[in-house]
């Protein structure tokens, strides 16, 4: 593994752990192996929504599929019929 990438990794684990558990100095690591203002502004913002969305989902008590076929099933339901339900038919009532 490239050794920016380790440096990136090391601040996505410690933003994990908590924002303020970033430090100058691996922020100085990271870019001593070349990492860009903008590669460290990202990882953090990929890693901050990472924890935030797994917070929200956990937080609604959501259950993922233990079955690897109810994702396939679920994938070729949105490519036939994509992301809407499917049309009621009109009330005639």
């Amino acid at each position: 593994m490239p050794a920016k990438l380790k440096a990136l990794l090391r601040i996505a684990a410690a933003v994990q752990q908590s924002g303020l558990a970033v430090t100058g100095d691996e922020v100085a690591a990271a870019r001593a192996e070349g990492a860009t203002d903008l590669e460290i502004h990202d990882t953090v913002l990929i890693a901050a929504l990472f924890c935030m969305f797994n917070r929200y989902v956990d937080g609604l008590g959501t259950v993922a599929p233990g079955d690897p076929a109810q994702y396939a099933a679920g994938a070729q339901r949105l490519v036939t019929q994509g992301y809407l339900p499917p049309a009621r038919p009109a009330d005639t009532g």
